[in-house]
C-alpha cells in the first residue's frame, strides 16, 4: 500500500463543504470520483479538516492510499488529474509519502482568512462579505488581541457536534485594511466547526458598537454559544494556510511526485 498527499485549492461556492454526505455535491466525493478513475482503483481520500459549505481553500491537503505505486511521470500527474477535476478545484501538487503520515493529524498549524468588502463589489460576490455601514476597526482588533488569552473556545463552538475537546492554542488573530477591503486573519493548532466564522461575527458586533472589546473575555469565559455573535457567511471565508512538520514542508516545495 503506498499513501500520496495532495495539495488542493478550491472554490467553495458550488459545494456542501468538504465531507460526503448524502444527497449532497462536496469536494471529498469529487476527489474521490476522479482520483479512483484515473489511478483505476477506488480511493477514500482524508483531508486536513473540514471546510464548511461556501467556504474556500487556497491551501488545502489530502491523503489517499493506493494498493499500487502510480506508473506516471512526475510531472504528468498533477496535469492528468487537473484535465479531469472541475474548473473550481486545482491540484497544486503530488507527494509520495511514508505510510504513517496524516494529513489531519500531523498538521501542526492551520491559518483562515475572513475577507469583508466595505462597498459593492459586483466581481467578488462569491468571495467576500459585503458590509456597508461603519465599523470600529481598532475596536476589533483590540477585541482580537483577547483571543491569544484563552484556549476554551466553547462560545464559538457549533452548537451538538461531536468535537472530543474545545481547546485551541491561537498563535495570531488580528485585522488589516486596505482601501475598501478589510481581512481577519487568524493561525492556531486547531479550529471548531464555525469557530472562525462566530468568531468574526462577534467582532463585527463589537466593531458596530454592540458591544464594547472588553466583551470578548465575558463571552469566552461564559463557554456558551448563545452568548457569541452570529455566525459571519461562508463566501467570505478561505483556508490559507496549512502548515506540516518542516521536513515535510521542505519536500512540499517542489510540485511534482518525490520520494
Amino acid at each position: 500500500m503506498q499513501r500520496y498527499f495532495l495539495k488542493l485549492a478550491y472554490r467553495g461556492t458550488a459545494y456542501h463543504g468538504w465531507q460526503i454526505q448524502e444527497n449532497a455535491h462536496t469536494v471529498q466525493a469529487e476527489m474521490n470520483e476522479k482520483i479512483s478513475t484515473l489511478c483505476g482503483e477506488p480511493v477514500n481520500v482524508m483531508g486536513c479538516g473540514r471546510t464548511d459549505a461556501g467556504v474556500h481553500a487556497r491551501n488545502f491537503y489530502l491523503h489517499f492510499d493506493l494498493t499500487k505505486v502510480l506508473n506516471f511521470a512526475p510531472q504528468d500527474f498533477v496535469f492528468k488529474l487537473n484535465r479531469f477535476l472541475p474548473e473550481d478545484i486545482a491540484v497544486l501538487g503530488a507527494w509520495k509519502m511514508p505510510s504513517e503520515a496524516h494529513a489531519r493529524f500531523d498538521a501542526v498549524r492551520r491559518t483562515y482568512r475572513y475577507y469583508i468588502s466595505l462597498q459593492k463589489e459586483p466581481f467578488i460576490r462569491e468571495l467576500a462579505m459585503p458590509f456597508a455601514g461603519l465599523l470600529d476597526v481598532h475596536a476589533m482588533r483590540k477585541a482580537s488581541r483577547y483571543l491569544m488569552d484563552y484556549e476554551d473556545f466553547t462560545s464559538f463552538s457549533k452548537l451538538h457536534s461531536q468535537t472530543v475537546t474545545n481547546i485551541c492554542r491561537i498563535v495570531e488573530a488580528g485585522w488589516k485594511q486596505k482601501d475598501n477591503q478589510l481581512v481577519f486573519t487568524i493561525t492556531a493548532d486547531r479550529f471548531l466547526r464555525n469557530m472562525v466564522r462566530a468568531i468574526v461575527g462577534t467582532l463585527l458586533e463589537i466593531g458596530r458598537g454592540k458591544l464594547k472589546p472588553e466583551a470578548m473575555k465575558d463571552i469566552i469565559e461564559a463557554k456558551d454559544r448563545g452568548k457569541a455573535g452570529f455566525s459571519a457567511p461562508a463566501q467570505g471565508l478561505f483556508l490559507e494556510e496549512v502548515r506540516y512538520p518542516l521536513e515535510w514542508e521542505k519536500m512540499f516545495n517542489a510540485n511534482s511526485i518525490s520520494g
